[in-house]
């Protein structure tokens, strides 16, 4: 049998799956999210700084703004998913659409470099967290 298993597994098809977590564990926090808005910022603002001839610090800097967003994106989600509820949404009727503007803006900072987007995305961010942080003391 132990050998049988892996030659098994070798002939289904599969791929990695991913997941923040299938019980609720209660640990939920913005800070990555905040962190990863903070860091976008950042990348945009030396992209923005950098001589034009700095091509291998530029292609690292979209390469790190590019994950960041993603990131924030990924954070975001987990929070409307997994931590958000219907009755935090009657307190706070906006959240949808700043959930929704926020992951919007995460793709906006992905595709372009724009330090307009990427405030725009930290200060979502930083309202999400906000909301957050009050229905966290409930």
């Amino acid at each position: 049998m132990r050998f049988l298993m892996p030659f098994l597994l070798k002939l289904l098809p599969s791929k990695p799956v991913f997941a923040h977590c299938d019980i609720p564990c209660g640990i939920y926090d913005p800070h990555t999210a905040q962190l990863a808005s903070q860091t976008v910022l950042k990348m945009v603002q030396k992209m923005k700084a950098l001589p034009k001839d700095d091509i291998h610090s530029l292609i690292r800097m979209v390469s790190v703004k590019e994950d960041h967003a993603e990131l924030c994106k990924r954070e975001i989600l987990i929070l409307w998913t997994d931590y958000f509820k219907s009755e935090h949404l009657e307190k706070f009727p906006d959240l949808h659409e700043l959930v929704w503007k926020a992951c919007k803006l995460c793709s906006d900072n992905k595709r372009a470099v724009d330090e307009v987007k990427a405030q725009e995305l930290v200060e979502a961010v930083d309202k999400i967290a906000d909301i957050f942080n009050e229905t966290s003391r409930l």
